[in-house]
């Protein structure tokens, strides 16, 4: 389910990252050991994280991801094996909450970005997804929240 859909500003926010550039379908081979290295990295160094693992995404390309995988930090961070410093842009973004296991976000993007395309807005070629709530919230995956990112010209 899809919900929430709106026109807003983000704000810049420090991150703790690992990027990829790697097939599709390797995606879920590499996400949960980058999610425990950044965890890892983050708070060693006291830096956090302060707000939900998310995943940006430089370019859409149904055979490649090219994404980093991070948290949010508030305090600088010092390289540390794969992990490095990154930053959340800010500017202006189409937002929506997806509602619902992961393997539903590819229809949850289609119809994100169709309402995008309706409402005439100009789509740049990035976008991130926050997972506000997933399991380790609860067990049932109907109960999760993805938060849809999608930058905006203009």
């Amino acid at each position: 389910m899809l919900r929430g859909m709106r026109v807003a500003s983000s704000h810049a926010q420090a991150t703790a990252v690992i990027r990829f550039t790697i097939p599709r379908e390797e995606i879920q081979s590499v996400m949960m050991a980058a999610v425990g290295e950044v965890l890892a990295a983050v708070m060693a160094q006291k830096a956090g994280p302060v707000g939900p693992v998310f995943s940006y995404h430089y370019r859409l390309d149904p055979k490649v991801f090219d994404f980093e995988v991070g948290v949010p930090v508030n305090a600088e961070l010092k390289p540390t094996g794969r992990v490095i410093a990154g930053t959340l842009p800010a500017t202006k973004v189409a937002i929506a909450t997806y509602q619902g296991g992961y393997e539903g976000l590819g229809n949850a993007w289609g119809e994100f970005n169709d309402w995008v395309i309706e409402q005439e807005l100009s789509p740049r070629e990035s976008l991130w997804e926050c997972y506000a709530k997933g399991p380790e919230s609860s067990p049932d995956p109907n109960t999760w929240e993805t938060i849809l990112f999608r930058p905006l010209a203009g």
